[in-house]
């Protein structure tokens, strides 16, 4: 069982940056694949960036790549999400999620892939 709690946050203005952090519970989470995932007011959830279990392997959806950075600490059981450049509709409930045991080298984009949830942590971006 994993459990996972994201913080960081918060409202920024347009253009400004926030990292937000998803810390993990249990001893398995270097074999774990991670995501972050985004879900706005009337919209369903939304893939926004994966990290394979080492960390060597990332990826992004294509409306936050180069302003997002997705990083992991496997020894403080942490995953990172890095978000500059900032725009309104980037506002939503952000969510860090975990797959089981995952392949080496592998990232996962589909809500299906992944386990265990976080509670989401609000974001919201003012114009």
């Amino acid at each position: 069982q994993v459990q996972l709690v994201e913080s960081g946050g918060g409202l920024v203005q347009d253009g400004g940056s926030l990292r937000l952090s998803c810390a993990a519970s249990g001893r398995t989470f270097s074999r774990n694949a991670m995501g972050w995932f985004r879900q706005a007011p009337g919209k369903e959830r939304e893939f926004v960036a994966a990290i394979s279990r080492s960390g060597t392997i990332t990826y992004y959806a294509e409306s936050v790549k180069g302003r997002f950075t997705i990083s992991r600490a496997n020894a403080q059981n942490t995953v990172y999400l890095q978000m500059n450049s900032l725009k309104p509709e980037d506002t939503a409930a952000y969510y860090c999620a975990a797959t089981g045991t995952s392949s080496s080298g592998t990232y996962y984009t589909k809500l299906g892939d992944y386990n265990y949830w976080g509670q989401g942590t609000q974001v919201t971006v003012s114009s």
